[in-house]
């Protein structure tokens, strides 16, 4: 029995009741399929079936998603472990640390709008902000609490401080700031649905649009797209997780 098994039976039960209740802001699954396959998927076969609609609103998104995605790692893993391994740099830095920490990423949405107006900086600037947390708190863990053999060791072969960050710190590190950066990965697509709503294309404005003309069928297949892509994403990150730590997992499995 595979995983996927049980989504038949989820499929065929949604169907079921639905078409059994027949309330309006609930449209059965087929029918949610045909809006979105009327909306999205009527393309030809060598462009995956999207059509032109699709294909001047997703790409935006992804690239959205990605780009505060990486900034946010990047900030958040640079962060993270010069304050897990400066103990008074993290004393000075925790209070605005803790500040923006408790910022809800939605608040930020005028400050944003101030600076950048609508568009991809806002709404990149939007989605790193809010995602940046887990990482950062994430990767300063996993520094502050490298082996202090390995450090010690390190030291009697003289390495620079730069080798020891790259050969040691990091790899000791590295499964705490995958975990960052697949949580982050996830926030990340709820931040970029809300920062769409402020745009004229993407997934999040075409969830807008659907819910502002009453197109019900189309409001639960933006939603159900977002779901595949979070999953989509979830799992391409989960394989490059498994290639990069594998050492890690070989390592537990021979403790």
């Amino acid at each position: 029995m595979t995983r996927f098994s049980v989504v038949p039976v989820v499929l065929t039960a949604w169907e079921l009741v639905t078409r059994s209740l027949e309330h309006p802001y609930f449209p059965s699954p087929s029918t949610i399929a045909l809006r979105v396959r009327e909306l999205w998927f009527s393309g030809p076969a060598p462009q995956l079936w999207l059509n032109d609609v699709a294909l001047a609103n997703f790409p935006h998104s992804l690239v959205r998603l990605l780009a505060g995605w990486v900034l946010a790692g990047v900030v958040g893993i640079t962060v993270g472990v010069a304050l897990g391994r400066s103990p008074l740099l993290l004393r000075f830095l925790d209070p605005v640390i803790q500040f923006g920490r408790a910022l809800p990423p939605p608040a930020l949405l005028p400050a944003f709008l101030a600076l950048f107006s609508t568009g991809t900086r806002m709404q990149v600037a939007t989605i790193a902000c809010g995602i940046v947390w887990p990482v950062l708190f994430n990767a300063a863990d996993g520094a502050r609490t490298v082996d202090r053999l390995h450090l010690e060791t390190a030291q009697v072969f003289r390495l620079s401080s730069r080798q020891r960050l790259l050969q040691v710190i990091l790899p000791s590190a590295a499964p705490k700031i995958f975990a960052g950066l697949r949580l982050s990965l996830s926030l990340a697509l709820i931040l970029m649905v809300i920062a769409e709503t402020f745009s004229t294309e993407g997934i999040g404005y075409q969830l807008r649009v659907a819910q502002r003309t009453f197109d019900l069928p189309g409001m639960w297949g933006a939603i159900t797209v977002l779901g595949i892509l979070g999953y989509l994403l979830n799992q391409v990150f989960r394989s490059l997780e498994r290639r990069v730590l594998m050492w890690h997992s070989t390592a537990r499995m021979t403790a």
